[in-house]
This record gives C-alpha cells, sequence and structure tokens, in this order.
C-alpha cells in the first residue's frame, strides 16, 4: 500500500493500492502514444482565471514513464524504511546507525536496501564524519540509478573532505553531462573546485566556479577566493575573499575567508575603512556584540572626525547589550557627534539609564531628543521604550501621554497604529468612556489595515452595549466576524451575537465605511501532482528516507519547470509524511499568510488540516480527557508551543510537544511515579502530553479560568498573580487585553482562536 492521499472533493484521506498506480501510469504511456498518432485539438480556457492558470503554466517536460515507475517501484519497497531513518537523521546515536545498516544489509541488491545505504551515508555527512560515509555511499552507488547524482554527491564529498581529491575529481568532472538539471549542480561544483585545488588544477577551478557567482553565495566566493590566488591572480582573489570576510561575517565561511587574507597579507592592498566598518556593523546588526566590540575598538583608533564620534557610539551600543559597565563611559566621551550620530548616543544613555532604573536621567534624555532630534526614529525608540517602562510599572497616565505623543508625532511610523491602541485602551481601563468611544473609532479610521482593528471593532461595540445601543453594537459585531472570521475577538464577537435580535445600525457604525473588505485572492487550488515528474517521485522517495530538506527542494525545482498549483499540498504531505508538522505549518502560512480571515470554504481542506493537524491524537485525546480539558485546547497549546515537533528545545531549555521544563517534569513525574526520569523522556509525545497536560490543569485549578491558566502556562504564576492582583476586570477578554507583556497577550489570543479553528474543522473531539 502507499501511503494515504487527500481526496479533493472531501478533503478525506483515502488509499490507494499500488496496482492501481500502475494501471494509472500504463494509461498514461497509452494516451501519450494515442496522442501522437490522434493529435487533438487543445481546449482553450474560457475563464479569466482558467486563461491566467493557463497561462502561468510552463510547457511541460517529455516524461519519462519508466524512470517515474521505476522510482515509484522503489518508494514503495522503501516505505518501512522511514521511521527508522527518521530516528537516524534526528538522533544520529549509535542504535540510530545500526538500525538503519541492518535494514540496508536485510535489502542487499534491492532499491530499498540502496537508499538505506545513502541515508547512512548522508547521516555521516552531517556529522562530518566523511571517512565513515565512503562505504556506505559506496554500496548505494551499486544500485541506485534514480538516486545516483545524490550518491555521486555526496560521494565524492565525503572522498575530498577525506583527502582523496583525485576520486573526487573523478567523479564530478561530468557531473552536470550526467545529471544536468540536478539541485547539486552548484554544491557538486564547489566540491570539484576544491579537489581541482587539491591536484594543482587552480585555474580549472576558476574557470569552473566563474559562471556560479549570481546568486552569491559565501561557499562559492572562499573556493573562487582561493583558486585565484592559487592561480596567481592576487587582486581578483582579494575581491572573493574579502566579499565573504566583509561582506558576509555571519557565514560559516568568514573565519576562513580571513584566514585567506592574511595569508595573502603584504602582497595586496590594506581592507579600506569602509570594509571594515561594513563588517562591523553587519556583525552587530546580527547581535554577535562581543565580535562587534572587538572591531569597533579596532576601529576607533583608526576613525577621524565624524567616523570617530560614530564609531564610538557604535562601540557604546554594542558595550550596553554586553552588559559592560563601560558604555556609558564611551558614550559619554563622544562631544562631537551630530545629526544621527548625536541622536544615537542621547538614546543609548537613556537605555542605560532606563536598565539602572535612573528614572530622572532617561526622561532627561527623552526630552533632549525632543528638542534636538524630534523627527530622528531614536527619538521615536524612546517614545516607546518609555511608555513600555509605565506601562509595567502600572504608571498608567504617564504610559498614556508617551503612547499618545508617539502616535502623534510618528503618525506613518511602523509603531503608531501600536501606540495609539495602547493609548486607546488606557483610556478605556482608566474609565474615561466618551474618550475612549472616539478613539477605538479613531483607530479604525487611523489605521484600518493594522492588527489592531479587530481589538478597537470588539471594544468599540462593548462601549455601545454599555451604552445601551444594541443596534450599534451589532454593527460593529457583525463586521468583526465577517471580516476576521477566524480572529480571537471575532469569536467573542459571535458569542456576543447570540440571542440578540436588533437589527445593526450601520449608519451610526460610520467607522465601518473605511474599513477595507478582505484582499481579494485567487482560488487556492489543489491539485495532484503530476504523476510522471520524476522530481515528485524522487522528492517522495527521499521522505522515505527522511532527507526532507532535500525533498523539498526537489519539489520547489519540479514546480519551476511545470508551474501548477500543487506544490503547496505536495510539499505540505511530504512534511507530513515525514512527522515534520511544523515543517508543514510554516509551508502554508508562507503560502496563506492570511489565511485567519479566510472562510473554510476558501482553502482546500487539506490545507486547514496541514495548518491545524491531529498527530498523536490517541494520547492526546487520552492526557486531555484524564485532565478534563479540550482535546481541542491542548492540540492548540501544542501548536503555539512546539508546531507539534516533539523534539523542540526552547532558549529557555523547554522540552517536547507542551515545552515542559526538566525540573517540572521532574516533580509531575514524582506524582505519576515515573521512575528514573530524566529529560530525555519529554521528547516521548505521550509523556509529554501526560505531564504537560497536568500541568496546565493544575494552572487552570489554581487560577479558575482557561485565560488566566495559559498566561501562567506562558509567563508564569507569579506574574499572573500579580496582574491579578493589581486591577478588576470586567471579564476574562479585558484581562487578556490588558496582559503588559505583548508575547504572552498574543499567546492567550491565539491558543483559544486556534481551539475555536480546530472545532469548527473537525468536530466533535
Amino acid at each position: 500500500m502507499i501511503p494515504p492521499c487527500w481526496d479533493r472533493a472531501t478533503g478525506a484521506k483515502i488509499e490507494t493500492v499500488t496496482l492501481r498506480r500502475y494501471f494509472l501510469i500504463a494509461f498514461l504511456v497509452f494516451v501519450s502514444f494515442m496522442g501522437g498518432v490522434f493529435p487533438a485539438e487543445a481546449a482553450s480556457p474560457t475563464t479569466p482565471a482558467a486563461k491566467k492558470k493557463a497561462a502561468a503554466k510552463k510547457p511541460r517536460r517529455k516524461p519519462s514513464h519508466r524512470r517515474a515507475l521505476r522510482i515509484h517501484q522503489a518508494f514503495v519497497a522503501s516505505t518501512n524504511l522511514r521511521s527508522m531513518a527518521q530516528q537516524l537523521l534526528r538522533e544520529r546515536t549509535k542504535a540510530g546507525y545500526a538500525g538503519v545498516e541492518a535494514y540496508a544489509r536485510k535489502h542487499t541488491g534491492e532499491d530499498a536496501g540502496a537508499l538505506a545505504w545513502l541515508v547512512v551515508g548522508y547521516a555521516h555527512t552531517l556529522d562530518h564524519e566523511y571517512a565513515n560515509a565512503i562505504e556506505p555511499l559506496r554500496r548505494a552507488q551499486a544500485r541506485n540509478e534514480e538516486l545516483a547524482d545524490y550518491v555521486r554527491y555526496f560521494l565524492a564529498t565525503s572522498y575530498q573532505q577525506s583527502g582523496s581529491g583525485e576520486k573526487a575529481e573523478q567523479l564530478l568532472h561530468d557531473f552536470d553531462q550526467k545529471f544536468p538539471g540536478s539541485i547539486f549542480s552548484r554544491d557538486a561544483h564547489v566540491t570539484r573546485a576544491n579537489a581541482l585545488l587539491a591536484l594543482n588544477r587552480a585555474p580549472d577551478a576558476v574557470a569552473l566556479l566563474e559562471g556560479d557567482r549570481q546568486p552569491v553565495r559565501a561557499d562559492i566566493e572562499l573556493v573562487l577566493g582561493r583558486a585565484y590566488s592559487a592561480s596567481g591572480q592576487k587582486t581578483r582573489a582579494m575581491g572573493a575573499l574579502r566579499n565573504v570576510y566583509y561582506g558576509m561575517p555571519m557565514s560559516n565561511e568568514a573565519d576562513d575567508a580571513e584566514k585567506e587574507l592574511l595569508k595573502l597579507s603584504g602582497q595586496i592592498p590594506a581592507p579600506t575603512f569602509g570594509e571594515r566598518r561594513m563588517r562591523t556593523d553587519l556583525l552587530a546588526r546580527g547581535k554577535r556584540y562581543n565580535d562587534a566590540v572587538t572591531e569597533y575598538r579596532a576601529l576607533l583608533s583608526e576613525a577621524q572626525g565624524e567616523d570617530h564620534a560614530s564609531v564610538a557610539v557604535a562601540l557604546g551600543a554594542a558595550l550596553r547589550h554586553t552588559r559592560r559597565s563601560e558604555a556609558k563611559q564611551v558614550l559619554d566621551s563622544v562631544n562631537n557627534a551630530t545629526g544621527a550620530t548625536a541622536a544615537q548616543r542621547i538614546f543609548e544613555l537613556g537605555e542605560l539609564a532606563r536598565a539602572g532604573d535612573n528614572d530622572e536621567e532617561f526622561l532627561r534624555t527623552v526630552a533632549q531628543l525632543r528638542q534636538t532630534a524630534p523627527a530622528s526614529s531614536y527619538f521615536e525608540q524612546a517614545l516607546l521604550s518609555a511608555a513600555n517602562v509605565y506601562l509595567l510599572r502600572r504608571e498608567y497616565d504617564k504610559a498614556a501621554t508617551f503612547y499618545h505623543e508617539l502616535s502623534e508625532r510618528f503618525p506613518t511610523g511602523s509603531r503608531a497604529a501600536y501606540a495609539h491602541w495602547k493609548a486607546t485602551w488606557l483610556l478605556w481601563r482608566q474609565g474615561n468612556g466618551s474618550e475612549a468611544r472616539r478613539e477605538l473609532e479613531n483607530q479604525i479610521l487611523y489605521f484600518p489595515q493594522s492588527a489592531e482593528v479587530p481589538a478597537a471593532l470588539y471594544w468599540r461595540a462593548r462601549a455601545a452595549e454599555e451604552d445601551g445601543d444594541p443596534g450599534l453594537a451589532r454593527a460593529y459585531y457583525e463586521k468583526l466576524a465577517q471580516r476576521y472570521r477566524n480572529y480571537y475577538y471575532a469569536e467573542l464577537a459571535r458569542q456576543r451575537l447570540k440571542g440578540d435580535v436588533a437589527t445593526a445600525d450601520l449608519k451610526a457604525a460610520a467607522p465601518l465605511e473605511h474599513l477595507p473588505d478582505a484582499a481579494e485572492h485567487d482560488p487556492f487550488d489543489y491539485d495532484a501532482p503530476p504523476e510522471d515528474n520524476l522530481r515528485v517521485e524522487k522528492a517522495r522517495l527521499l521522505a522515505n528516507g527522511a532527507m526532507l530538506d532535500l525533498a523539498l527542494r526537489e519539489l520547489q525545482a519540479a514546480v519551476a519547470e511545470e508551474g501548477g498549483g500543487w506544490q503547496v499540498g505536495e510539499m505540505a504531505r511530504v512534511c507530513q509524511d515525514a512527522g515534520r508538522y511544523d515543517r508543514a505549518i510554516d509551508v502554508l502560512k508562507k503560502a496563506v499568510p492570511n489565511y485567519f480571515s479566510l472562510d473554510r470554504p476558501d482553502l482546500p481542506m487539506p490545507y486547514w488540516q496541514a495548518l491545524f493537524p491531529r498527530p498523536y491524537w490517541t494520547d492526546l485525546k487520552k492526557s486531555a480527557t484524564d485532565n478534563s480539558l479540550d482535546p481541542f485546547l491542548v492540540a492548540a497549546l501544542i501548536r503555539q508551543e512546539s508546531a507539534f515537533n516533539p523534539a523542540a528545545v526552547s532558549h529557555a531549555n523547554a522540552v517536547g510537544l507542551m515545552q515542559v521544563l526538566p525540573s517540572t517534569g521532574r516533580l509531575l513525574a514524582r506524582e505519576f511515579k515515573i521512575r528514573s526520569f530524566n529529560a530525555a523522556m519529554l521528547t516521548v509525545p505521550a509523556t509529554n502530553m501526560r505531564l504537560g497536560s497536568r500541568y496546565f490543569r493544575g494552572m487552570i485549578d489554581k487560577f479558575g479560568s482557561v485565560e488566566y491558566a495559559l498566561a501562567a502556562y506562558n509567563a508564569g504564576s507569579d506574574r499572573v498573580e500579580e496582574w491579578m492582583g493589581a486591577a478588576k476586570y470586567r471579564d476574562t477578554a479585558e484581562f487578556v487585553e490588558s496582559i503588559p507583556f505583548t508575547e504572552t497577550r498574543e499567546y492567550v489570543q491565539a491558543i483559544l482562536r486556534n481551539a475555536m479553528v480546530y472545532k469548527q474543522l473537525y468536530g466533535a473531539p
């Protein structure tokens, strides 16, 4: 049996036997033959949408049915390799290697065995164990016709990395001729160029790589620089190596480029001040602040005039990010800064004062920026910092003043809509009713495309309810539910509309006229991938070997060649079959970024199923039921925490599906009498959900509502207790909107929203 496929009409999964697939391919061969004998007149698209779709579709290559059938046979034969390959490539343990090797030996002389050997060799290359990769890749080479470019590329790379340049060159000298269109074309050129350099054939390496420089890649520039240097072209070598070291300092090749440049020291002109400054600024933007500090110090000794002031301020900023006490001393020493440099200096001094809880000094820097750089982005940032500081301190009048000033002074800035909303919300929370109502409407009028509009619509409707105006309230609720269909506030609006028989008063709700309709979009097709496409078949075979990234590259190449509306669905399906539900979600989010505004019929059901998957459902449902939790709520929480990646580990060292901290897991393990508990157990889905669901249940029991419990799950119980004690709230929705941490507020809203979508999609759990 082949893996389940999606039925396009119902969205349900169907099973198709292998024999049926063979008959289909045979039928396509027959149709292809008959098309040559009796050519039929092609039907012309009649509708504009059909014409557009037809125009986007590229001419099909002549299919190779024999090769497609052979790859499919290999795919069917190797289906039971998938789980072992996934474990090996995820963990790369001795046991994982041994398991796949045993499978390969058991299937010696078969396509499934050849794929298993490729997986073993590939795993060794990921571990940089190139000498160990050679033997399994040689075994794979004996019978792996349809993945021959993969085997040859990885084998050549392993030879080259192990010091056997001649063998690598023998494997790759005719790579482009044997494998035209291979996804490894440029990668193979890099490996071959390195081999040519080892064989003292630098001019050949130069000739090979000069045509590969666009789009720019750090590895190509590095090897080309070495080749130029070895062939005596020092100036060109300098150019290529500087491209890497100064222009791509965050790349893995940057350190090697520096070593190569040092070898040329004295033979080429020294780098310019501009090149060195560019590199250092890129390091700072990449948050490599310690490296940036070192580089800025070196630049400072050579900089003059305005450059000196600019570098000193940049050094002070980098020192602030590394929390070094000398940051203030460096910034105080700058006395000749002008323009943007002067504004940045004041801002950085203000941030230092803010971090030290020196309110007087912090406010002085904000006032100084207001007077000397009122249009500067640094003043914009300072206003936001001031507003957020006072919000967290619950000094709401001061916070509202700064938020309001930010939205007034920078009405087209990226923070304007957010600042206006925060000022408006503080008016609402402080009971300034008439002013809050006006600003809720202004949020819709001034920032109709902003992310804060759904909240403004909801709370303007709530205000109308409080005013005894159900018609006005209904107008806002209906617009919210229709325009922002799957948003958190849209569901709250639908709940408020239940049982309400009032007629919407659209005349009174004038701001709604300025709210644009949802952006139009072309229909989202869910076409079946072409059955005779070699790249599609290769992608499926690679997925059996858990080589997911390579499978997705093949699918992208297939679409570039043929076009069609099948790419997104097939990529998502391949990711799901590989157990990478997080990758499938990411594919759909990129393809349909506005999916929360869409109605269910607007997207094919397989898209929704990939966006809101239900893996591990039996264990998930049991863990939820055992703790009196809604399974869809638990699924929504897991989607937000880990996107269903059981191996996920956060920066705080939280592990697994529900991101349970090892310390928390240890405490809960005692309750469940789990012996010899260790953090690795949290990567087991059933165990993680059992412990995580119990912890979440405890949060609900402690705080009395799901909203408070979710906030505690994200930000901690102590903070939620602090927020609850700081004010009174009309209801949980008001509490959620009042959460001062943006991350936590959006986290709670997202999970409640996702749980609602799960229920809409699947009905009863």
